[in-house]
């Protein structure tokens, strides 16, 4: 049984640790920080020494919940938390009376791309050049929904 928690400011420090492992172009602090002022929902599950393991961003648009932010923390993968994860998303979403919920991943993340497709997300479309690799090089994103 997983201990779903939902994550504030204090947790940025843990959070922030997880997203420099895990992404190769993390958020920063500033990004957290803006994305708790601005009111968006944070869940984390706490492993039994009370460090995260794995968390989520997201944010109400309408009736759509967008994904922002989704990680597990490298020694948790393979464990069964992005799918206890993307449970706990589901439940949220439903009880939040949201219709789906929207996400992007950079084309190349092949593995997330598989744990989404199994959670029943479907690709809906491209953005180009949406995530930057290096100075000169930007990713396609793809867009992908999972109905509530």
């Amino acid at each position: 049984m997983h201990n779903f928690v939902k994550l504030g400011f204090a947790d940025i420090d843990q959070i922030l640790t997880i997203e420099e492992a895990v992404y190769s172009h993390p958020w920063s602090r500033g990004n957290f920080t803006d994305s708790f002022l601005s009111g968006y929902q944070a869940f984390g599950i706490r492993d039994h020494s009370g460090e995260i393991a794995a968390y989520f961003f997201v944010m109400p648009v309408v009736d759509e919940l967008h994904l922002l932010n989704f990680a597990v923390r490298k020694e948790n993968q393979g464990q069964g938390y992005a799918s206890a994860m993307l449970r706990y998303l589901h439940l949220y979403a439903k009880e939040q009376s949201m219709t789906s919920v929207l996400l992007e991943v950079r084309r190349s993340n092949y593995r997330a791309i598989e744990v989404y497709l199994a959670d029943g997300f479907e690709e809906i479309g491209r953005r180009k050049a949406y995530y930057p690799v290096d100075v000169n090089t930007r990713e396609d994103a793809i867009v992908m929904r999972r109905m509530c």
